[in-house]
């Protein structure tokens, strides 16, 4: 199957919320090696200015590929996942990540660029809480491999 060259400009809504709590920080935190007390200690994130324990910068991925997974399983994209090479990841955050949030992320497939048989679909997730506040805009690259590659 090929990809959908209309796939740009397409949007996929948000879906479930992910409701973000202290466990889960750290142990993303651990996972990543990330030291910072705040991401730990809820009184280390206080003394910080923060209302609870406070997530790495990364750890908007969670929610982000969420999003994604949404491309992914839509059979219109023809996109086969045991294909697909991650290959670019950046984060733009408009707030800090907290214990306590409770968070939406709406997929935009910003473009596509056939590659041989395969292609290159650049997807931006527009994190934000349920009352619809900004925190985090994520772009991803992935490289879908043609049959022949």
């Amino acid at each position: 199957m090929s990809i959908n060259p209309e796939l740009a400009g397409r949007s996929y809504p948000a879906g479930e919320s992910y409701q973000v709590g202290r466990e889960k920080i750290r142990e993303f935190a651990r996972a990543v090696k990330a030291t910072s007390p705040a991401h730990f200690d809820v009184a280390a994130a206080q003394e910080l200015g923060y209302a609870d324990l406070v997530a790495p910068p990364t750890f908007a991925i969670i929610v982000a590929q969420l999003a994604d997974a949404q491309l992914i399983r839509d059979p219109e994209a023809g996109i086969d996942f045991s294909r697909v090479v991650h290959a670019d990841q950046r984060f733009t955050h408009h707030r800090p990540i907290v214990a306590g949030d409770e968070l939406l992320a709406e997929l935009h497939v910003d473009n596509v660029r056939a590659m041989g048989d395969g292609a290159l679909i650049t997807t931006r997730a527009e994190i934000s809480t349920v009352d619809g506040e900004k925190v985090a805009t994520t772009l991803s690259s992935i490289l879908v491999r043609g049959e022949g590659q």
